[in-house]
């Protein structure tokens, strides 16, 4: 059975990294034989290329950690004070009924619509940047904490009655553990928006960063540039959720199987 499932994993590898190879193939033949011009899309072997420029020149570095810190600073923020506010809402008696209307309008506000206006209010350093994030992401992960703790099965509340537990019990052994999956579900999408917060940001308003490069890209109608940038964007991306997942499997998984 073991044998089978591995193969099967090992099958299924195979064939996306023959998709993936076949679509880059495709990629490279269209821009190679004029189907596409160079100004609309870039052969993928020429990005390969200039990532090892930007990387080689070490120019791309500065910029990718501005990027980093201004996204995992708000993220982080974001985390603590969306699982915070999930948890208060559900577990205060009425607060979710007073508080949800009012969380909802403010998620429904288009964020980008906001950012120019955050220029304004707090200037363009990286304090923007991280508000950004926060906004990108805060809702998200404070929305699946709540769906997360009230799908807690009735059967394991009535269990930690029976046995006595007291409040803080119930929730650490028994609410949290049941509302883990969603609320990481949660973080991984606000990860993937929260960098994509981090970039608009830049964009608008900003003299360094991934998002700053990648205007300045387009601007010049830098296709292979600005393709390589989106490209490196997209190895981070990847790279954080993966980290969550990790996260998940080795701490959140291990504790519900001990508890």
């Amino acid at each position: 059975m073991k044998k089978s499932k591995r193969s099967w994993f090992s099958g299924i590898r195979i064939g996306q990294i023959a998709l993936l190879l076949a679509v880059l193939g495709l990629l490279e033949f269209a821009v190679r034989q004029g189907i596409v011009g160079r100004l609309y899309l870039s052969e993928p072997t020429e990005v390969l290329k200039h990532i090892g420029i930007l990387f080689g020149s070490g120019q791309v570095y500065e910029h990718i950690w501005i990027t980093l810190t201004e996204f995992l600073t708000g993220f982080l923020l974001s985390s603590v004070l969306g699982i915070g506010t999930g948890m208060a809402l559900v577990l205060i008696r009425g607060a979710e009924e007073f508080f949800r209307p009012f969380l909802s309008a403010l998620m429904a506000i288009p964020k980008v619509t906001i950012i120019p206006l955050l220029v304004l209010w707090i200037g363009m350093g990286v304090t923007h940047k991280v508000v950004v994030v926060f906004l990108f992401c805060y809702f998200t992960i404070a929305f699946n904490t709540i769906t997360g703790i009230k799908q807690t099965a009735d059967n394991h509340l009535k269990v930690a009655r029976v046995l006595e537990a007291s409040r803080a019990q119930t929730i650490w052994k028994v609410i949290l553990p049941s509302a883990a999956p969603t609320i990481f579900a949660g973080l991984r999408v606000a990860a993937a928006t929260g960098l994509v917060g981090a970039l608009f940001g830049e964009m608008i308003a900003s003299q360094a960063g991934l998002g700053n490069m990648l205007v300045q890209a387009t601007s010049l109608y830098d296709t292979v540039k600005a393709f390589s940038i989106i490209v490196i964007v997209t190895v981070i991306s990847v790279f954080i959720i993966w980290l969550i997942d990790l996260l998940e499997k080795k701490v959140v998984l291990r504790w519900k199987s001990t508890l």
